[in-house]
């Protein structure tokens, strides 16, 4: 089982590399994906707060709106650039006010997952026979966000980014999502995790996504300097999340007190360096209290992350990440549902350990005309503890999609998906899940 893994990540790698190759003789050609970002770029209507544009050029009123954009943490689910931006006289200040409205409808069958996300670890073991099927709907991820971009004489560039989801209690509340300041290679405040990559996770409907994905959010301070024209790179200091498997008993865990360190290496290349691929990690301190000998200890934690989007051809856009790592499992999909960071010893009681996990997915988007594509997605998240677990324990999940985009306009859009998901137990008890879904959602 341990070398089809292996086989699979090296898959992976391979794709990355050979997706690097293929896109090297068309190093500046635009992809469709980019061509439909552009279109919405371009639709952008700039307000000057003085009422006349002839202050500036138009190509440097459409640098000013790239920067609404382009960054190294976007993913598709991601709001759009603002349909109006007002831009100061000088264009040296540039402020916007978006969102988007979306809405989600979806229906399960076979054992319903009781939750808005289709998340494998969720599947349910033996379903209760009235919960077999489901339709549901949610306006969960409707959100609004305000950006200030800026130039100055004295701190060059920075910006100001606030973003607020609808899809807290019952999917409704208003919950914050981003909230940072920027300047120049500087960022402070509550965003994406270094360690993660959304911009290599392929497009979903349903809001979950791959089960693999790293998408924490966390309160940091990053410092991402470019090293010449292709190479990027970022370390972080942020603000630890451990779930500890402690009984409170035999073990207890302790308030986290040194931050998780986080980096990563980056080559990018092509039109606006919308192709990549990323190197990432991270160290935390995973600290608890043995209550049986009243002492404190301190554990390692580690995670990898290899990623990568890039474009072969035109049409097709490729989405591959891979991880591996010890004490690093609350920070990605299925597993961040439990309390896998740290784990008791069945037999050492007042004795944690920091398990290994894995996980790797495979993204594969074509695009039959700018505005309209279809995508495939496969994924795994497998749990990889140093002893024996119970039976019931979940042990590893996979996740399946195949979907179909349509930009109506450039900011309305509409999708549809169907999902195939499975549950596997450390008693080698599985199951299957399914959900249809189907998103709308305008964008302003």
């Amino acid at each position: 089982m341990l070398n089809r893994r292996l086989f699979a990540a090296w898959l992976i790698i391979a794709a990355v590399i050979s997706g690097i190759i293929n896109s090297s003789n068309a190093v500046h050609a635009q992809s469709m994906t980019e061509t439909l970002h552009d279109s919405i770029v371009s639709g952008v209507r700039p307000v000057m707060l003085d009422g006349k544009s002839s202050y500036i050029s138009r190509d440097s009123l459409r640098t000013i709106v790239e920067e609404f954009f382009y960054n190294q943490f976007r993913h598709i689910q991601d709001p759009e650039v603002p349909t109006f931006v007002f831009i100061s006289k000088d264009a040296r200040l540039a402020m916007g006010l978006g969102g988007v409205v979306r809405m989600r409808g979806w229906f399960d069958w076979g054992g319903a997952i009781p939750a808005n996300g289709f998340i494998p670890t969720l599947i349910p073991m033996n379903p209760d026979p009235t919960k077999m099927r489901k339709f549901g709907t949610t306006p969960a991820g409707t959100c609004l966000y305000f950006r200030i971009v800026g130039h100055s004489d004295l701190v060059r560039s920075y910006q100001l980014y606030i973003e607020a989801n609808f899809n807290g209690w019952n999917g409704l509340g208003f919950n914050l999502k981003q909230a940072y300041a920027m300047v120049n290679s500087w960022t402070i405040g509550y965003t994406n995790s270094t360690f993660s990559d959304p911009a290599a996770v392929s497009p979903t409907v349903d809001a979950q996504g791959p089960n693999n994905k790293l998408s924490n959010n966390s309160v940091l301070v990053r410092y991402m300097p470019r090293l010449g024209k292709h190479l990027l790179l970022a370390v972080s200091a942020e603000t630890p999340a451990t779930q500890i498997d402690a009984d409170g008993v035999d073990t207890k865990g302790i308030d986290n007190f040194v931050p998780d360190g986080a980096a990563f290496i980056q080559y990018d290349w092509g039109y606006n360096r919308a192709q990549h691929v990323r190197l990432a990690g991270i160290v935390r301190s995973l600290a608890y209290r043995d209550m049986l000998s009243k002492r404190n200890h301190y554990k390692a934690g580690w995670g990898l992350q290899l990623s990568a989007v890039t474009h072969p051809i035109k049409e097709l856009t490729t989405y591959t990440t891979v991880n591996y790592g010890h004490g690093y499992a609350g920070l990605t999909g299925d597993l961040m549902l439990g309390a896998y960071d740290l784990v008791s010893h069945p037999d050492k009681p007042g004795e944690l350990y920091a398990p290994a996990s894995m996980g790797w997915s495979v993204g594969l988007q074509y695009n039959f005309r700018p505005e309209l594509f279809t995508s495939v997605t496969v994924s795994e998240n497998v749990y990889i503890p140093d002893d024996s677990m119970p039976g019931t324990e979940y042990k590893r999940g996979w996740f399946g999609c195949v979907n179909v985009f349509w930009n109506l306009t450039p900011r309305i859009q509409v999708g549809a998906e169907y999902d195939l998901g499975s549950r596997v137990n450390f008693d080698g008890a599985h199951r299957l899940a399914h959900r249809v879904g189907a998103l709308c959602q305008f964008a302003f």
